[in-house]
């Protein structure tokens, strides 16, 4: 079951406006990668579901933050069905994230009050989440669909709408005020963020580094926006 309340998820995405992204065959480096991030100020995780027995790495890692990171949101990405949601909220997610819109999903979130995050490609598509009590769309792949400039057109009739993209978002300043400046909620970051070279080096201080300087980055473009 959640530890947190939907609506808290919500604003946490967006007062922070980073939602890291990862997967790992291992649960401790697993556990490396969101303490990093953790310690460089992000509040809000997503575990995608990548790879076989997943949601039994995801079991441990929720197990050990509820210890050593009980502020920490965690939440399920790439969940495609309700079979599977209901298997990662049974086993702790905060929220959970889908790559495209299932209302099956939506309807499972709902009577468990966690917070679903669908992906959307398209203006009726995200009008459907939000029929379907959808708080943040998704919009994915981000660059594909039309990056900034897509955000920006929805936004336009659509003011209430809020987005997180998640494919083609990087921690520099030139991608970064495109996404925030078209008028985003959050973004979603993978392995722009987390790289290769930092896993395979096991070097978490140049993670944490990376995400406070991107979360820095966001709060200065989002002051200077306003």
């Amino acid at each position: 079951m959640s530890g947190f309340k939907r609506i808290n998820v919500a604003l946490g995405m967006e007062e922070t406006g980073l939602v890291p992204l990862f997967y790992h065959r291992d649960p401790q480096v697993c556990r490396e990668v969101i303490a990093a991030c953790h310690d460089g100020g992000a509040r809000v995780f997503e575990f995608t579901n990548r790879g076989d027995f997943a949601h039994e790495v995801f079991s441990d890692v929720r197990k050990w933050a509820l210890n050593e990171l009980p502020d920490m949101m965690i939440g399920a990405g790439s969940i495609p069905d309700a079979p599977t949601a209901a298997i990662f909220m049974q086993m702790g997610a905060d929220f959970v994230v889908s790559p495209s819109l299932n209302p099956k999903v939506a309807r499972i979130c709902n009577r468990r009050k966690v917070l679903w995050i669908p992906g959307c490609g398209t203006m009726t598509e995200i009008s459907q989440a939000e029929e379907l009590g959808a708080e943040i769309v998704k919009i994915f792949p981000g660059t594909a669909v039309g990056g900034p400039s897509f955000v920006k057109a929805v936004m336009g009739p659509c003011p209430w709408t809020s987005i997180m993209p998640t494919g083609g978002v990087e921690p520099t300043e030139e991608n970064l005020a495109g996404w925030f400046g078209a008028g985003v909620t959050c973004v979603g970051m993978g392995s722009a963020l987390v790289t290769d070279k930092i896993v395979e080096e096991g070097d978490w201080k140049t993670l944490e580094k990376t995400v406070r300087n991107t979360l820095n980055l966001i709060g200065r473009l989002r002051t200077t926006r306003s």
